[in-house]
This record gives C-alpha cells, structure tokens and sequence, in this order.
C-alpha cells in the first residue's frame, strides 16, 4: 500500500516502475487492494456471523480517496501549495479514516488460518508494537511531524528532492493511519486506552492541528518559500477540512464505545476476533 503514496512528486514524469508510470502501477495497486477486499468481505458474508457492509463501503471509499489523492484529482494548481496541502489532507487524514473503519486486519484474520491470526496477535502485544501502537506516540507522529515539516527547512528540501518529496507523502499516511487507528480502529490493538483518553489526546492533536493551520495563514514562524496568497489559501483548507476530518474521527470513537466491554476488552480485541463459534453450538444455546 505505502507504494501508493510515491506516484505524485516533482517529477513524476520520469518515475516508472517495471515500465508503467508509477501513477499508473499506484492506482492499479490500489484496485488490486480493493478486489481482494471485496472478494474477501463478500465470503465473510455468507458466514453465519456475516460482514458488515458498512465497512467494505468504507474501505472501499477509503481507497478511492486515496486514489484522489495520488493522480491527484485537486482543484489546485499543480505544484502550487494548496495542492500540497489538499494531497496532505487527502492522503493523510480523509483516506486513512475509510481504510482503518473498513477493519481490513479483522478481515484478514477472519479469512485465514487460526495460527495465522494467533501470529498476529503475538505480534501486536511485543513491546516495540505496543510502544508504536501508542495514542500519544501515534500523536508525535502524526501532528509533531507536520510542525516539523512547515515550521523548518524541510519543507524546501522536499520540493527541491524527488526521494524526499515521495518519503514525506509515506509518511503522511503510515502516521495518518497509525492515528486513526489507534483512536477509533475497529482492528485488534495492543492495551487500547479508554475512550475518555483517546478524547484527550484527539483533542491535543485538533488544537495542535489548528495552531499549526493558523501560524501558517499569518506566516509567523512557517519556513514556506511560497507566495502569500497560495499559503493563506494553504493554512484556510488545513483549518477547515483538518477540523471536519477530526470531527469524523472523534465520531467513529465515541460510535464504537461500549463501557460494559472495557474489561473484557483490555487488548483491543473487537467482537470480530473473537473464534467464530460453530453452528451446532449456537443452535444449542439459543433453545
């Protein structure tokens, strides 16, 4: 998926991969994705437990954001900041929202070996993931970074070199997705705060989000070698479509909340994960 992210740059027209644009090995990736989704979630749904339809729609719209994304489909002019911001916006926050409420891990498990999934989840409790996994790292990652990007020279590096340029959009979304993840994921997660903590942390990052939007509409302290215009026109859509974004986010938190689960919970399990029980056996308890 990460390969997605490398089709849009400064110089796109000399980037290939196995002969193809990368633009054009980026979108049928992407299609690639969402066939195997969608195969996967429509054999999940002849099963006794089904598959909710409202998360291959999801995942499926996350996917055409993300496909939005990286032509890009903007309304902007090409290489001018907003354009950059809109990719920002699109890739970072919108995209990885529909693709993290799609709970694509939950599908994959659902879909293959039970040791396959045991793996996973061994995996997902190691300290290092659990660490990563984190809301407050996951916060670092994701609003730090941007601070990092607009209040510094590394904006100027990434438009003046091509590698960088496509590392900075990986990164938009891995940290985007790790975010969503983390604060509204339906998939499996190691030790999940309660939802009143993620709430704080949502709530840093929206006010971290919107100082930063600001700064960069005045011009006070942002290291953007752009004209005026394009970076008040830049700083206007992080503000606004950064708010609805995390308003969406916070919805899909508090939508999910069940209190009385807390305690058997404690992992991050969803409902999903859990073994599927057999036919036989719910047949019996339900007399």
């Amino acid at each position: 998926m990460i390969v997605v992210l490398l089709a849009h740059g400064p110089h796109d027209h000399a980037a290939t991969s196995g002969g193809l644009p990368l633009g054009a090995f980026s979108l049928a990736l992407i299609a690639v994705v969402g066939v195997a989704y969608v195969v996967a979630a429509m054999r999940r749904s002849r099963e006794p437990r089904g598959w909710s339809p409202w998360r291959t729609a999801s995942f499926v719209l996350g996917l055409a954001v993300l496909a939005a994304g990286v032509v890009p489909l903007s309304p902007f002019p090409a290489g001018s900041f907003p354009e950059h911001m809109y990719q920002h916006m699109v890739i970072g926050m919108y995209a990885p929202l529909g693709l993290v409420l799609g709970a694509p891990v939950t599908l994959l498990l659902r879909s293959t070996p039970r040791s396959f999934g045991r793996g996973v989840m061994r995996f997902l409790r190691l300290p290092p993931v659990r660490f990563v996994a984190n809301p407050v790292t996951a916060l670092v990652l994701d609003i730090g970074t941007l601070w990092l990007l607009y209040l510094t020279p590394l904006f100027t590096l990434m438009t003046s070199h091509v590698a960088l340029h496509h590392l900075v959009h990986v990164h938009f979304f891995a940290a985007g997705y790790l975010f969503a993840y983390v604060i509204a994921g339906p998939d499996p997660a190691p030790r999940r705060p309660s939802v009143p903590a993620r709430l704080v942390v949502l709530g840093v990052a929206i006010v971290g989000h919107a100082v930063l939007a600001q700064l960069i509409y005045a011009g006070l302290f942002a290291d953007l070698p752009v004209p005026a215009g394009e970076r008040r026109a830049g700083g206007d859509l992080m503000y606004f479509s950064g708010d609805i974004a995390e308003l969406l986010l916070a919805l899909a938190m508090v939508s999910t909340w069940r209190p009385e689960r807390r305690a058997s919970r404690a992992l991050g399990d969803p409902p999903d994960t859990v073994a599927v029980v057999p036919a036989r056996t719910r047949s019996d308890s339900g007399r």
